[in-house]
Parts: C-alpha cells; structure tokens; sequence
C-alpha cells in the first residue's frame, strides 16, 4: 500500500491532508514538545528548507504515548512548534503511532525495519521512517538518530557524478 494513501487530516484539521504529498521524499517522524529529543526539530527545518526545493519534505506527527510528552491542543502544538522552532513543514492530527488504537499509517510503517533489523513498535518520539516519492517506505531510523546524521542524509542525497535517483 502508498503510504500517502492514508487518510490523516493536517494540524489544523484540514481532511485528507497526507495525499496532497504524494511525489514527494519525506521523512515521516512522530513528534513531541516535552521531550528530550524535542531539539531534533531543528534538525528537522533544517532538512525541509535545505532540501524543500528539490521535492523533499518533512512530516510531523504529533504523538502523546511516550510518558505523555504531547498533551497540547493542534492550536498548543502548532505556537510551540513555530514559535520556538520555526516549523514550517507540515504537521499532522496527533494520533497514536502503537497499540491497538494505532494509526493505519504507522501500522504500515512499523513494518519497516531499520539499519539494526528492528522492526515493529515506535520505540520513542522522534523516530523516522524515509517514504519515497511512490509512497514505499525506503528506510527506518531510531529515535537517537539525528535527522541530519549522514546516514540519514546518505539515504536520500545524491553526491556529484551519480545518477539522480530520488530528485529531479
């Protein structure tokens, strides 16, 4: 299945937000701003403004099921995400990423194992999952992976002299 074919609304609550990134590369991460790792985000826009104009974009979703790090409203979430961060990439309805209340998004993407072979449930905010422009899960990183360590980059940026595979 296309990831992007998942219904999930926007931040804001705009409906069926996720199709409207299909052809993009993204790097889908679940999001919180009372974390340890909630600095990441930096990281994040750093990505998204970097490589933004050639087709790729980061995919925030918000997620309070780890020692409840996200309990803000979308209204909450998005100030604390602008405001202190300058989040300008997209965000999404907060859901739950494990459990039998997960996400059908994430019950896709935690099909995907990582560079260690661990596959299965988030095992904590911040953890990224590389979605192609065809909507296939390329590659799975943890949470203590920065979303600007090489091999993160590595997976989608192409050095001079290689065939351009991911952007245009």
């Amino acid at each position: 299945m296309n990831v992007y074919d998942n219904d999930i609304a926007s931040l804001d609550g705009t409906p069926d937000q996720l199709r409207t990134q299909q052809g993009s590369l993204a790097l889908v991460v679940n999001v919180a701003s009372r974390c340890g790792l909630t600095p990441q985000y930096e990281g994040l826009v750093a990505l998204h403004r970097t490589y933004g104009d050639r087709g790729f974009t980061v995919l925030g979703f918000p997620c309070n099921q780890f020692l409840e790090q996200e309990p803000g409203s979308a209204e909450e979430i998005a100030t604390f995400c602008s405001t202190t961060y300058g989040v300008d990439f997209p965000l999404f309805e907060k859901i739950e990423v494990n459990g039998e209340s997960r996400h059908p998004l994430y019950a896709q993407l935690t099909e995907t194992a990582d560079a260690e072979g661990y596959a299965g449930d988030i095992r904590w905010n911040f953890e990224k999952f590389l979605v192609g422009r065809d909507g296939g899960v390329v590659a799975r990183f943890s949470p203590v992976v920065l979303p600007d360590a090489p091999e993160v980059v590595a997976a989608w940026e192409v050095k001079p002299g290689e065939v351009d595979g991911w952007f245009e």
